[in-house]
């Protein structure tokens, strides 16, 4: 997998097909494997014509680990998504998130919003008003030696899914405890860029997917019904949705 420096970090990437491009975040303790690969995302939108560009975040799948929280957050994420698209000479994207890939795709709507065509907001909703649920928990949880010994639900959640993963779950626990880039209402109000935001109805992560569509400006809905938070990711109403938006956008 090829690499490109940001922040004087080694963060792997992936830039496949032709067409107009399309920058995929994913969640927190995924990968590009994980996250777009083995869910047939980077084939179904390559095979819809268009150029296909994924990063590994910092901490995850191939990317450089680190393990000091201030070295993480949704702000300096987003500058490695930033970095690259300068990277591959990439002046405009659509980009699409899923959770914490979603944060970091509604900051740059926020901030960047001149390199994006649109944004799509997976596995995310009212809940981007509010830090990770159960965040210490689940940085505990990463680090606890029997996950068998974890009492909090979500925690012991993430802890199964890092394991499945095969993730660093140091680094990821320092992730987990950087302090977050939250965004208010106000500045959701701020976003002029074509959005979509996809949540599963049985999502109990996100939060709630209509009040979140209610605080940006034509922002679309889509959910996906019967999917939680982790099943969401491949569904198919998920896919024909997202294909859909992207056809009709300006």
């Amino acid at each position: 997998m090829p690499t490109f420096q940001s922040d004087g970090l080694e963060l792997a990437y992936r830039d496949e097909g032709e067409g107009d491009p399309i920058l995929l975040i994913h969640g927190f303790a995924s990968s590009i494997d994980v996250n777009w690969s083995g869910t047939g995302w980077i084939d179904l939108l390559k095979a819809d014509g268009r150029r296909v560009v994924a990063i590994d975040n910092r901490g995850h799948g191939h990317s450089e680990k680190l393990y000091d929280p201030a070295f993480y957050g949704a702000d300096v994420m987003a500058g490695d998504a930033i970095a690259l698209l300068d990277h591959l000479d990439i002046e405009r994207a659509d980009v699409m998130g899923y959770s914490m890939g979603a944060r970091i795709t509604a900051l740059l709507a926020i901030r960047k919003r001149e390199r994006l065509r649109s944004a799509i907001l997976g596995g995310m909703g009212e809940g981007m008003l509010r830090g990770a649920p159960s965040a210490d928990a689940i940085g505990e949880g990463l680090l606890a030696d029997d996950p068998e010994d974890i009492s909090n639900p979500m925690a012991k959640m993430f802890r199964r899914f890092a394991d499945a993963t095969k993730s660093d779950r140091r680094a990821l626990s320092a992730c987990m405890r950087a302090q977050r880039s939250l965004v208010n209402e106000a500045m959701l109000a701020t976003i002029d860029t074509p959005t979509l935001i996809a949540v599963g109805t049985e999502d109990e992560v996100s939060g709630d997917l209509d009040k979140l569509v209610a605080l940006i400006p034509g922002a679309e809905a889509l959910p996906i019904p019967r999917r939680d938070h982790n099943r969401a990711v491949g569904d198919k109403v998920y896919k024909e949705g997202v294909l859909s938006f992207l056809s009709r956008r300006p």
